[in-house]
């Protein structure tokens, strides 16, 4: 219940007809998640979901851990209301049984109805969000939502190129990953050998992102590239043993690697991390890590990755 209770104010700041249904779900860009929205609401631009012309009704998707759906289910067969004293409605939706609650809140000045629901997705949780402005309820009522909701669909996995081509640059090497699966959309990006998302620790991965309040200064790099570099997780006694300004596709870049032991699986890892260094503060970060014994073989792949990375 706690995942509901907590997600959706924060998911939400993110982001004279009766509604009516189109035929199939639609897929909110590079999410797992799906439904048939209601007549004035489109993909938004700006989070993942769906939203008015306005932005005043927003619905926003996301993927929780897989243990959430069971952590409301069992709350909803329980004699005891959740954390915020609500107990979770079931519905019936388009992959399986759902839980959901309704709350009154405020958004600003202005009084908000609020829809939380998860979903049971295997290896995930489907979790769906909807906040809809007190003056325009009649429009989007409370039977109007739930029949929304009971549309929701979720899908394995997202095509590769769907989630490629809401990346912020272009990726033109994938050096014959298994696992392509986007992080923060628009933003982050892991590529991976794993099978199933428990096995990612033991496999080879590389992970694509651009951070912010990069140093500009070449002399501030070295210092920045071993900071950043230790709040990489999943690690512990790690040292680094190379730590060098590069050159990366004609841009400024600097390489670190670090050996250190996976915290999770316990086994010894090799990272490296790269940031490649563009205008003003910012930078592109990846971080490749693999079981040591494997390095040989991995650490190519992840400078094709590299390499093949362009703006576009």
């Amino acid at each position: 219940m706690r995942y509901l209770a907590h997600l959706t104010a924060a998911l939400m700041a993110l982001a004279s007809t009766a509604p009516a249904f189109a035929d199939d779900p639609i897929y909110a860009p590079g999410a797992r998640i799906g439904l048939v929205p209601l007549v004035g609401l489109s993909p938004s631009k700006t989070f993942p979901g769906f939203e008015t012309d306005d932005h005043r009704v927003k619905v926003v998707v996301a993927e929780l851990p897989a243990a959430a759906f069971k952590d409301v289910e069992n709350t909803a067969k329980s004699n005891a209301a959740g954390s915020q004293g609500i107990k979770p409605q079931s519905i019936e939706t388009a992959s399986g049984p759902g839980y959901f609650i309704v709350e009154t809140g405020k958004d600003g000045a202005d009084t908000v109805r609020r829809y939380s629901m998860v979903v049971a997705g295997g290896t995930f949780s489907g979790y769906v969000a909807a906040q809809i402005p007190e003056n325009v309820e009649k429009i989007y009522s409370d039977q109007a939502i739930r029949k929304m909701l009971a549309t929701v669909t979720l899908r394995k996995e997202v095509p590769v190129d769907e989630q490629l081509g809401l990346l912020p640059f272009k990726m033109t090497e994938l050096s014959a990953f298994k696992m392509v699966r986007t992080l923060a959309p628009r933003a982050a990006i892991m590529l991976s050998d794993a099978a199933t998302d428990d096995d990612i620790d033991s496999k080879p991965f590389i992970i694509v992102n651009l951070v912010g309040s990069a140093p500009e200064r070449p002399e501030d790099r070295g210092r920045f590239a071993r900071d950043i570099a230790a709040t990489i997780p999943n690690l512990r006694d790690a040292h680094i043993t190379v730590s060098e300004p590069i050159r990366i596709n004609g841009s400024p870049g600097f390489e670190t690697r670090i050996d250190a032991t996976n915290a999770k699986s316990g086994a010894p890892v090799t990272v490296v991390q790269w940031l490649v260094f563009g205008g003003g503060n910012t930078a592109m970060r990846l971080i490749g890590s693999t079981p040591r014994d494997e390095w040989p073989t991995a650490f190519p792949r992840f400078r094709a990755v590299r390499d093949g990375i362009r703006p576009r």
